[in-house]
Parts: structure tokens; sequence; C-alpha cells
């Protein structure tokens, strides 16, 4: 087993005694590890590169993505407002609340700085009423997210501060795929899966894929159902393996060193795009970004996690180190942690600079 690979296996043996199942990537210098342990579910394998996790709110890059592919040929603006994107949606029934006449764009709803609330209008309070292992978005459709929309009061003035939107990245999602004319599944296999070459990555499982779909657990391993965002999927109903997402990481690391690598463009505007957190952190589109302190070493660290009822996810990279991680798991304990630890190992450890 080689230096990197021994990494990985070891981030994997720290998680096996807290979660069910878990895999983890590490990518540094060009090689790829990838490592499982635990089980899928009850009477179930150890999970592999292959094994399909909910990968919740890790969607949310994959939906910005998409946002940035449509921005590069025309299709949208990033500075549209919402609601013009959404014009003609449910026969024109669609209304976009604002605050000091500054509309909601498309960027904002990337950056997370349209002034929305986390939730749907009333899904807070089921979510909270609901048992941590129940499905908060059950009943939740496009028609009761788009009716709830314009009676949202905004927090905030869009653009003027940061407010992490579940609500936001979803209705992102109904208004690409409004404005695509075609459903959010087929526009992000369109624009992101097929030109990576991503087999696994998806909101609905086929038969062969639902056989490879682990079973997501309570923090006391008991089994939990699966959560249902079909209806509004940009927040985070993708599901998704170590192995696709490996790859994706693997174009983001290429995208500054290669601009004719697949999706090179698209992955550059999503990191051009930068709206300010706080003092040292900040939003892209769709992606999170901090700088450490010099005594930690000043990595750069872009990343993204992710949750369900029973399940967690974590995906960072550094593309000035030229490293990144990958870290699924069912069960909903944090996998930030580990993913953390691995990434600023493999950035002191395994960095490429050249």
């Amino acid at each position: 087993m080689n230096e990197l690979a021994c990494v990985v296996q070891e981030t994997a043996d720290r998680l096996a005694g807290r979660h069910v199942g878990a895999v983890v990537a590490g990518l540094a210098g060009g090689a790829t590890e990838i490592r499982g342990v635990g089980r899928t579910g009850p009477g179930g394998g150890v999970p592999g590169p292959d094994t399909l996790f909910e990968i919740g709110s890790v969607t949310k890059v994959f939906t910005s993505l998409v946002l940035a592919r449509l921005a590069l040929d025309g299709t949208v603006r990033l500075d549209e407002p919402l609601a013009e994107v959404l014009a003609g949606a449910r026969d024109g029934r669609t209304a976009v609340p604002d605050r000091g006449r500054e509309p909601i764009t498309l960027r904002h709803l990337a950056t997370h700085s349209s002034g929305l609330p986390r939730l749907p209008r009333g899904m807070l309070v089921k979510a909270l009423l609901r048992p941590n292992d129940a499905d908060p978005y059950a009943h939740c459709t496009a028609e009761y997210v788009l009716d709830g929309l314009a009676r949202t009061r905004l927090r905030a003035v869009p653009g003027r501060g940061f407010r992490y939107s579940n609500l936001g990245a979803g209705v992102l999602g109904l208004a690409l795929a409004h404005r695509s004319g075609t459903g959010y599944e087929e526009l992000v296999t369109r624009e992101v899966c097929e030109p990576l070459g991503l087999a696994d990555t998806h909101v609905r499982s086929g038969e062969e894929q639902s056989g490879r779909l682990a079973r997501g657990h309570t923090t006391g391993g008991r089994p939990v159902p699966y959560w249902d965002m079909a209806a509004i999927p940009g927040m985070g109903a993708l599901r998704s393996t170590a192995a696709d997402l490996a790859i994706l990481l693997r174009a983001q690391l290429a995208a500054d060193r290669e601009p004719d690598a697949p999706l090179a463009p698209a992955i550059t505007l999503t990191r051009e795009a930068r709206h300010r957190v706080n003092p040292f952190a900040w939003m892209h589109l769709g992606w999170l970004g901090h700088r450490l302190h010099t005594q930690q070493g000043g990595h750069l660290q872009i990343w993204h996690n992710g949750g369900t009822g029973g399940f967690r996810s974590f995906v960072a990279f550094d593309p000035e180190k030229q490293v990144g991680v990958v870290v699924l798991a069912n069960t909903c304990r944090s996998a930030d942690p580990a993913g953390t630890e691995l990434l600023r190992r493999l950035q002191k450890d395994f960095a490429t600079t050249g």
C-alpha cells in the first residue's frame, strides 16, 4: 500500500467506530485512493468507490456548476433577476420578493446572499416537529415552494449579507430547469455528468443503482428512510459515489492549469464569483472558501458538506496544493472533522505546487 493509500485508510479506520459505514477518497499528485469501512446497511457489505450515498447539500455544487455552464452559453446571466427567469412558470403566477428595491438574482441564490430564509415557508416548523429520522420534505412540492415564495420576507437586502439558504438553492434549481425547458436531473446530467463522465450521480436511482445504495442510519445505528427532495432537487436531492465525486474534484484541480479540460471555463467562473461571508471566509458559486491562518499553514480550503436524515458528506480541495478529499458516511454523525483533518494532512505532506 502506497503512502497516500495508507493515509486515506487511516482516516477511514478512524471513522469506522463512529459511523455505520464510510468511504474516504484522497487526491494528491495526480493519484486517487479510495477506501471503505463498515457496512452499507443491515446485512450489507463494506462500502466502496461505487457505493451510492445521499450527498445532501453537496448537490448545491452541481446546481451552481450548471448555473455557470448556462451563463457561459448565454442561456442565463449571473445577475439576471430571478423573477425574469421564472417568468411564465406556472402560467405566470410566480412572484418573487424583494427588499430595498433590490431584486434577487441568480448570483445571489448561488452565493447565499439573496436574503431568503434557510427553509421554505412553514418547512422549518415541520422539520423541527418531525423526528430526526423522518423526511421533512416528504410532502413538499415545487408548487408549495413557489406559492410561498412571494409571501416570504427577505431577511436582508439581496447582495448585502450572507444567509445560508436551502430555499434559495432549491429555487435556483427550479429556475434553471424552467429556463432550459427540462427537468433538473436531466439538466445536471447534460451539463455536468456527461462532460465529466460521472456515471452514478443522479436524483432517482435505477434498479441496478438501487442495489448499490447504502442505507442511512441515526447516530444510534438505526436505519432511517431516504429523503425525497425531487420536487426541489437543487438544494440537496442528488445521490453519488466517492468515485464520481473524486472525478469532480479532479476537474476542479485541473481547471486552473488545463483551460481545455472538461468544464474548465465553468469551474473557473464559479470561483471568480466571490461574496464575503466574514473576514476569513467567502462564498463562490456553490462552494465555501477560506484560508487558514499562517500559523496553521496559510492553506486555501474550498469545500462543501451535506447531510440528510441518515447520511453525511464532505468534499474539499486546495487548487494551489493540488489535493482533495471526499468523505461519505451513512449515518448522521458529521464527516467534517475527519475530512478537514485529512485535507490538512494532504496539504502538508502531499502538496504539488509546480
